[in-house]
């Protein structure tokens, strides 16, 4: 079950913001142990290269491109990198994404249009790019990754522009599914909840300011139903099942991966 064998897999976003694994790098090397040959995308040119090290240690086939995923020509350039290295393009997962706090009146314009170019114009700019590629591939799929803060709006700290893009994400998701069913491309939306990955510890510490990893991690366990977070592997498994055949009839939804965080405030 779940084998990705002779497909090719397009990963935005495959690297990790530090040590460990992040949602990016879990799906690239899960998909790449389930046979997929992986053309591997990140901003940051040492977490890609430690992404590539990884998959091609345990054997598996991978290249990769350092990418500024807002930039329609480098989206573009990579994509037909990929086609020329493997000859055909069947799986594209989106995973890149940041937030930054604040409401309509503390965020800046600039902030603004940073937010929505970052965690939706990529999504768009990728699938346009993807899409004649897919739609030559039997059983093609679209995995973005959205995040629950499109669901659930945190009044202590709101996040505005981040939330609008990646609710933004969903919708973007259903419309090209929809679009895209009659020639058999598929597309869904992963949505995770509070995750335990190296975003805690390099971003969201540095963000708060007051708590330290261990204590942010202990605080956002707590909240969940199943009592801890999830980790990279979570979203990886998820998106994993996604784009395998085994899911061939799933198009236009979303998988939340949350223990439950999302039910327990409704």
């Amino acid at each position: 079950m779940f084998s990705l064998k002779n497909k090719v897999a397009f990963i935005i976003g495959a690297g990790s913001v530090g040590p460990g694994w992040g949602n990016g790098r879990a799906t690239a090397t899960l998909l790449a142990r389930q046979g997929a040959k992986v053309f591997a995308l990140d901003k940051s040119p040492q977490a890609l290269e430690e992404t590539i090290r990884i998959i091609r240690e345990e054997g598996g086939e991978v290249e990769g491109a350092v990418c500024d995923a807002t930039i329609g020509e480098e989206i573009h350039t990579a994509i037909e990198a990929c086609v020329k290295r493997f000859g055909r393009l069947d799986i594209l997962v989106n995973n890149i994404g940041g937030s930054q706090p604040g409401g309509v009146e503390q965020l800046s314009e600039d902030d603004w249009d940073a937010q929505i170019n970052y965690n939706l114009k990529s999504v768009y700019l990728s699938c346009k790019h993807a899409m004649p590629y897919l739609k030559q591939s039997p059983g093609s799929a679209i995995v973005n990754v959205s995040s629950v803060a499109a669901l659930r709006m945190m009044k202590a700290r709101p996040h505005s522009a981040y939330s609008a893009a990646k609710y933004g994400v969903i919708a973007l998701s259903r419309s090209i599914a929809i679009q895209n069913a009659p020639a058999g491309v598929r597309c869904n939306t992963v949505i995770p909840g509070l995750m335990n990955t190296p975003v805690v510890e390099h971003r969201l510490v540095k963000q708060l300011g007051s708590v330290g990893a261990q204590e942010l991690i202990a605080n956002r366990d707590a909240q969940i139903p199943l009592g801890k977070a999830g980790t990279g592997w979570d979203i990886a498994h998820a998106v994993l099942f996604l784009v395998s055949d085994e899911a061939g009839h799933i198009t236009g939804t979303e998988l939340l991966v949350d223990g439950g965080y999302t039910a327990a405030a409704a």
